[in-house]
């Protein structure tokens, strides 16, 4: 009964960890792309309600409340959003954006850019 006790507590502080030990200055290059209008109102994984007109962005490991700056590697254009949100879950895309984040970066018209995805901040650090 006590190994499986410490085996639970052990996992359980596992799942509190972050899954990337993300740092302010780590780059990530690759396919951006936006949420779908339909996703505005839904509940995100921060428990923060999604709003299509807020900057803000899904990221599969950065830790929740991650501010990254997103550069269209095309344009050269940049924005700086806050991760609130898991995704995106197509092969091949790092970020998924609001749409006000797609518009600001001027990728509407073509739905996914590639882009350089560069960590400003993480909770808990320097400059979060």
């Amino acid at each position: 009964m006590r190994s499986i006790t410490l085996l639970l507590v052990l996992f359980t502080a596992t799942l509190s960890l972050p899954v990337f030990a993300a740092r302010p200055g780590d780059v990530q290059t690759g396919i951006a792309s936006y949420y779908h209008d339909s996703l505005h109102g839904n509940k995100t994984a921060s428990g923060q309600v999604y709003d299509k007109t807020r900057m803000s962005a899904a990221h599969k490991t950065l830790p929740l409340g991650s501010k990254v700056r997103v550069t269209d590697m095309r344009t050269g254009k940049a924005i700086t959003v806050r991760v609130n949100d898991r995704g995106p879950f197509v092969k091949g895309r790092i970020i998924d954006l609001s749409r006000r984040a797609a518009r600001e970066l001027g990728m509407i018209q073509r739905g996914v850019a590639k882009v350089k995805m560069e960590v400003v901040s993480v909770p808990g650090s320097r400059g979060s």
